[in-house]
């Protein structure tokens, strides 16, 4: 495959051993999203199960726990990277999938909060660390193992098959979870039948390592190596030295920033939106986006090829443009198909709070234990979990909160706490459940569903919409991993090409759900936390084409 340290170009067609590499390194990778994802798409029951304090404040921390995974993804990359530029790509993402697999198993045997009380909450987030790591090793091996297998000419399909995992991986999680609710049943799914598609990991984990034992060393680590050239540092090479710095700077802002937050909203955001703010049923939301995710994953395929034939610099920009353009008019238009009665209660039947804007915060904290007690914190958070927009006027400063839905006036209160401040006293309990009933009779009422209606759910719309997002996924997804390992040198590849990749999408693109619901909280307005994804890409698009090079004919073999 290669002559004097170069990839020989192949005719069509894909050799038996390129198969074995490409099926090899991208089924593993797919269990090891599938494990990664069970949380995320199971976030509403486990923050149940783990977590206390009101709906509202618990989603966003049981969100920010399948974030906390995301989060330490980035020193994963730094670790495994390190090690696959040291000791080889093979051995690297073997140890990576037995970290990931077992994380996921205990997760499906942990004690919930009402049995162990506040260790389940940290036993989980510490869980969930150890994904993070090993996923922050993983998909820089895979991609770099991939590529330096690709002949010339075809780096972009060889790699976009890497980039269908973590949406397969996503896909078969929803298939699993969909299967195990269907036979038995919601109730005792919500109960203990959640844990089942976390225990069913076992099994994937011990394909996963048959696998991968069976594969052999990157061809271009294993001549380098033979060679004497491997890098002694390649931590050093890759982030204390300019030259390479500075275009993993590039790569993280120019490229997988804007990147990260298109395949976070298109993917989970949309899921969370169908179900949290639409008030879809699960298993109707997990049937959309399932289906829409099928029908897009071969354009991954389809764009990876496609870089190889025209770039792949502005096939990632331009999916990002086009994504910050058309984010509000398709979850606009998502609402419409998806819950008409909640567009025509927004539209007809508005909502307004009169507050001390003094009174009124940022309801977000990061033990998912705290309420908020001013009248204006009570107003907004009811109406947020009751997905109901709301416009905030000022009122005077001392003043009690106000919530106006149609003539009904309804006067919030300020509560009392109990003496370890973790929740309200049981008065004010009390005039919290008839502030909740009176507030949910006024948007009933105003014609403010309390569930989308399945009857009025235009499901085929839905799922177009819903492929559009995952259409702009695979725009910025498909060619991504190619260009990355063609913007560096073979000796500090798994390092520098990981870090980016992960901070990108750790940071920027896992935080997007907790981000996006606060947001949503703060402002009152259903659609106002797409600002987020919408800015990140922008900014992506504007760096991407002023300061990032093409690559796709860049010589990879190169150890400098």
């Amino acid at each position: 495959m290669t002559a004097g340290g170069k990839a020989m170009p192949t005719t069509a067609g894909l050799t038996k051993e390129e198969r074995k590499v490409i099926f090899a390194s991208s089924l593993g990778t797919v269990f090891e999203w599938y494990d990664f994802y069970l949380y995320g798409s199971l976030a509403p029951i486990i923050a149940k199960q783990f977590f206390i304090g009101d709906p509202t404040v618990t989603f966003i921390f049981a969100l920010l726990a399948f974030a906390a995974g995301f989060i330490v993804r980035p020193f994963g990359a730094l670790v495994f990277g390190r090690l696959g530029d040291l000791i080889g790509r093979k051995y690297t993402f073997l140890i990576t999938i037995l970290i990931m697999g077992g994380s996921t198993f205990i997760v499906g045997l942990l004690p919930s909060h009402a049995s162990i009380g506040v260790a389940a909450p940290i036993i989980l987030v510490s869980l969930r660390i150890l994904q993070g790591l090993a996923l922050g090793g993983e998909y820089g091996g895979a991609a770099t193992y991939v590529a330096e297998h690709a002949p010339e000419g075809r780096r972009g399909f060889f790699t976009s098959w890497i980039q269908t995992t973590a949406t397969l991986g996503l896909f078969l999680s929803l298939l699993v979870i969909l299967g195990t609710r269907t036979a038995m049943g919601e109730k005792d799914f919500a109960e203990w039948g959640w844990r089942v598609p976390f225990l069913v990991s076992v099994l994937l984990l011990a394909v996963s390592v048959w696998i991968r034992l069976s594969m052999n060393e990157s061809p271009a680590f294993a001549k380098m190596k033979s060679e004497g050239k491997t890098s002694k540092a390649p931590l050093t090479e890759s982030f204390l030295h300019w030259k390479n710095a500075k275009i993993v700077i590039l790569a993280l802002v120019g490229l997988t920033m804007g990147q990260a937050v298109v395949w976070y909203t298109g993917q989970f955001y949309a899921l969370f939106f169908l179900t949290q703010t639409l008030k879809i049923d699960g298993p109707t939301a997990n049937i959309l986006i399932a289906i829409s995710l099928a029908l897009a994953t071969p354009f991954f395929i389809f764009f990876g090829s496609l870089s190889d034939r025209i770039g792949r610099k502005w096939i990632i920009l331009g999916g990002c443009l086009i994504a910050a353009l058309t984010y509000f008019p398709i979850f606009k238009a998502i609402t419409h198909y998806g819950n008409p009665a909640l567009e025509t209660a927004l539209k007809n039947s508005p909502v307004v709070v009169e507050a001390d804007p003094a009174s009124c915060h940022f309801q977000f904290n990061l033990t998912g234990t705290s309420k908020f007690p001013s009248s204006c914190d009570i107003a907004t958070g009811m109406l947020t979990a009751s997905s109901v927009s709301y416009t905030r006027v000022d009122a005077a400063p001392g003043s009690l909160a106000t919530i106006k839905v149609g003539d009904k006036v309804l006067p919030s209160f300020n509560a009392a706490m109990t003496p370890d401040g973790l929740n309200f006293d049981q008065a004010s309990k009390d005039k919290e459940a008839a502030l909740k009933k009176d507030v949910g009779g006024a948007i009933k009422a105003a014609g403010y569903p309390a569930k989308a209606d399945p009857e009025q759910i235009n499901k085929p719309m839905v799922v177009l919409f819903l492929f559009i997002l995952v259409l702009y996924v695979t725009m910025v997804y498909g060619p991504v991993a190619a260009m990355l390992v063609e913007m560096f040198p073979t000796r500090i590849r798994y390092s520098s090409m990981s870090l980016p990749y992960h901070i990108g999408n750790g940071w920027f693109g896992g935080l997007l759900p907790t981000t996006v619901f606060a947001l949503v909280a703060f402002k009152g307005d259903i659609y106002y936390g797409l600002w987020y994804p919408i800015v990140i890409a922008a900014i992506t698009f504007v760096i991407g084409a002023l300061f990032v090079r093409e690559t796709k004919d860049n010589d990879i073999y190169a150890a400098d």
